[in-house]
């Protein structure tokens, strides 16, 4: 069982903002901006490459609704999914990095030089 199941399952404590039926979000333990939110689906999937369009159109809106309750609505989020290793996926079960609070940069979300891909 992979840690976010357990999160889901409630055997690993977690600081949770938001819950549904079919969704849970929490705040991330590595923070990279004043608001970092992780959206997970309840139900495993591995990542956005095996999600449904079903699952996909409730976790939209279930994220919407975290923009919202956290007050970035408004000022502008960033959401991020990690896919497979090369997409830098440490968690294999879907989750969205729900980010915001701050006038966001790219750059420092990267830790490899450009200069050494392919």
């Amino acid at each position: 069982m992979c840690i976010f199941c357990k999160i889901v399952n409630k055997e690993i404590p977690s600081n949770i903002i938001a819950e549904n039926d079919d969704f849970l979000a929490f705040h991330d333990i590595n923070p990279k901006a004043p608001v970092h939110i992780l959206a997970i689906p309840k139900l495993h999937v591995d990542s956005f490459h095996e999600v449904s369009p079903e699952m996909m159109a409730g976790l939209t809106s279930f994220m919407q609704d975290i923009a919202k309750e956290t007050g970035i609505d408004h000022t502008g989020y960033r959401i991020i999914s990690n896919i497979g290793e090369n997409g830098g996926q440490e968690v294999k079960h879907l989750h969205f990095h729900v980010l915001g609070g701050a006038k966001l940069k790219w750059g420092h979300f990267s830790d490899s030089d450009p200069k050494n891909m392919i």
